[in-house]
Order: C-alpha cells, then structure tokens, then sequence
C-alpha cells in the first residue's frame, strides 16, 4: 500500500517531468556521495537540477506525467536532470560536470520537448554552439540571399553608369577636338 510519502513524492516527481523543457537520465553507479554532491553543485550553477528517485516511482511519475518514452530508461541507479528552458545548456552543464566521472557515469538518453533522445544525441547537443551564435548564423543565411540579390543589381547599376559616364567622356572628347 503507498504511503503519503510515496505519493507525495511521486506528485512531485510528475510535475517535474511535465514542467522540463528536457531531461536527461544518468547511470550513476559507483559515484561517491561527495562527487554526487560536487556535480550537483556544478549542474546547479548550470539552472540543471539534478534529482534521484526510486525507478517505480519515477515509472508511475513517467505515466501520470504522459511521458512514457521515459520508462525504458529507468534501469539501474538512475539520476535525473531536468531543465526549464534551453536544452543545449541542459547538454552542455552535464557534459561539463559529468567530466572528471565519465568512467563511472554513463547517460542513458532523455527527452527533449517530450520526444525521446538518445545518449549519443545528447552527447551531439552538447557540442553545438551557443543559442545566441545559431540564431546569428540563421540570420546570416537568410540575409545572404538578399545580399546577394542586392549586389546583382547594383553591378547593372554601376555598369550602367559606367557606360554613360565612357559616352559622355567621348563626347567630350569629340566636341573637344572638332573645336580645336
């Protein structure tokens, strides 16, 4: 029979897997509780909350939540990071403080806006630019083409100028001559 604790904890567990724009779950097997605290510490820093649950209850919290994609990653220690909001720095906070403990923790996968993401995906998320950067180099493709466009017909233009001003010099030079 579930206790209040359990359900309470499985409430809570439910709401944070429903309001995480991302998470990522982590094998943590054989890390000490002081290195645990330490990447905690870090990811903190990070807006990344790190939290670790007992698998059923975080298979109930996955079905109260919708998010059953999760389930079949909750073998084993499993730790869970979540954020609410940007999910390469979720990525990139957990790549930075799971460093020094890569021989000992492993991710499994996660979900990214509700969909499923492997270990090697969030591994991929992590190395891509910052936000700001991606939405610079989005404007610059987009501009390009009409940068481009935009050069193409001042070439005419110029051309064209160039072709008046060569026939105004010659008659110039014409007018010039005939005079002398």
């Amino acid at each position: 029979m579930p206790t209040d604790e359990k359900r309470q904890a499985v409430a809570e567990l439910a709401e944070l897997i429903r309001s995480s724009s991302a998470l990522a779950v982590a094998d943590y097997r054989g890390l000490k509780v002081s290195d645990m605290q330490s990447v905690r510490r870090t990811l903190r820093a990070s807006g990344v909350q790190l939290h670790v649950a007992k698998n059923r209850l975080l298979k109930i919290a996955a079905d109260e939540a919708g998010r059953e994609e999760l389930k079949p990653l909750l073998e084993g220690p499993t730790a869970i990071a979540s954020i609410d909001g940007d999910a390469v720095a979720m990525a990139k906070a957990l790549q930075e403080a799971l460093r020094p403990y890569s021989r000992v923790v492993s991710l499994r996968g996660g979900l990214l806006g509700g969909r499923p993401i492997n270990a090697a995906g969030l591994q991929r998320l992590a190395t891509l630019p910052p936000r700001e950067v991606l939405l610079g180099q989005l404007a610059g493709a987009m501009a390009a083409p009409i940068a481009g466009m935009a050069g193409v017909l001042a070439a005419n233009l110029r051309n064209l100028v160039g072709v008046l001003s060569a026939v105004a010099d010659r008659k110039r030079e014409s007018e010039g001559g005939a005079a002398a």
